[in-house]
């Protein structure tokens, strides 16, 4: 099926999916805007919850920014739950064009860890490099939550390191996610 899905998105002129088994990847697509900005507000202004800003930079192999790249990112809520939507990612999701500086920024809140979980609180991320190819990267993890004190961190990160250091400025959190393309995704074209 993995196959048969990356197939029937290739035909559509979108990315294949690589990068080994993934449940949900193929959710990036659905529901995807047509026009795509930079810049996204993924949680409402009134979402309940600490406001969040996501950004970075997404950068080529050769460490030169990508620009026209899209980065995929959805989250749970203030609750720590994904709020019900027409794809099990939830309604807290996004999709940003990267800029011709390779810049992407989402707007939304700081997600909360699932309920009764040891798993910290994170930001799933999926970059669709058009026509090439589709795969997800290491979560945003941030470096205050207390479920990460003692995690060892990955050797290998996909698209770079996740473990994010978020700053409160005017009372919202700012984090940095640079991305590099392509690292360390098995089957990367």
């Amino acid at each position: 099926m993995f196959c048969l899905i990356a197939f029937v998105l290739w035909g559509q002129g979108q990315a294949p999916i690589v990068g080994g088994p993934c449940e949900g990847c193929n959710l990036v697509f659905q529901g995807m805007p047509e026009s795509l900005e930079p810049s996204v507000r993924i949680a409402p202004a009134d979402e309940p919850g600490e406001p969040l800003i996501l950004r970075g930079t997404v950068f080529d192999a050769q460490g030169k920014p990508a620009a026209g790249i899209i980065v995929y990112a959805y989250h749970t809520d203030a609750q720590g739950l994904y709020p019900k939507a027409e794809t099990r990612h939830g309604r807290l999701r996004g999709w940003a064009k990267t800029d011709p500086n390779g810049v992407y920024e989402f707007k939304t809140i700081r997600p909360a860890a699932y309920p009764n979980s040891t798993i910290p609180q994170h930001i799933h991320m999926h970059i669709i490099e058009p026509h090439k190819a589709t795969y997800y990267i290491d979560d945003v993890l941030f470096s205050d939550d207390p479920k990460l004190k003692g995690a060892t961190p990955k050797r290998s990160p996909r698209g770079g390191l996740g473990v994010c250091m978020p700053q409160k400025v005017d009372g919202t959190w700012q984090v940095s996610r640079d991305i590099q393309l392509g690292l360390n995704i098995p089957g990367y074209p």
